[in-house]
């Protein structure tokens, strides 16, 4: 396999965080049959280029956000097996919840409108957010780009910061709503690390 490349233009360090948590994972994996990986084994896959980037924004309608785009130039998906906070899909796997996962994306339409949070409640991130402030009418229109431990990773084009970046959520059933993150880079960082023991 090719070593995985940084984009000249990088402004996250993916390859970084990924080959620190990696080892880790494997490491911690519960492997059922011979032979055992290699401990510094690289989970992810070769990078994509940007113009199959562009592709498949153009099949989906939409530009992803940039540190979502820079992540798949360094790995098309990541940790296909499932031991450490994934799998992320590969971009020709990503898709709209609604079509992906119909049942999960109609859970917004159960919720009882009264429950909505404020903005004060709501635009709350890191370890002073509660699971349960959840925006549920967003559910339908997130990006699905992966999945673990019965929840989704989502990315939700309807919260955007100034430089592009969408909200990102891992949503699951026993959080009673989704963790939430300002960017896709901010929510890999906070599972990862919180897998893995990293700082």
């Amino acid at each position: 396999m090719n070593a995985p490349r940084v984009p000249e233009d990088a402004h996250y360090p993916w390859l970084d965080l990924l080959r620190r948590v990696g080892p880790v994972a494997v490491e911690r994996a519960s492997w059922d049959a011979p032979p055992q990986p290699d401990p510094g084994s690289w989970l992810g896959s070769p990078g994509v280029a940007e113009s199959e980037i562009v592709q498949h924004e153009q099949r989906l309608g939409v530009r992803l956000p940039p540190s979502y785009r820079e992540f798949l130039r360094v790995t098309n998906g990541w940790d296909g097996d499932g031991i450490a906070c994934g799998p992320l899909l590969p971009i020709e796997g990503i898709g709209w919840l609604r079509d992906l996962d119909p049942h999960l994306a109609d859970m917004g339409l159960s919720q009882d409108e009264g429950l909505r949070p404020s903005d004060e409640d709501y635009f709350v991130y890191g370890d002073d957010q509660h699971t349960y402030h959840v925006r549920w009418e967003y559910v339908s229109d997130t990006l699905q780009i992966g999945e673990y431990d019965a929840g989704a990773y989502l990315l939700n084009p309807h919260i955007t910061t100034p430089d592009g970046e969408w909200e990102a959520w891992y949503i699951a059933p026993w959080l009673a709503g989704a963790e939430r993150c300002r960017s896709f880079w901010d929510l890999m960082n906070s599972q990862l690390q919180e897998y893995s023991g990293t700082p």
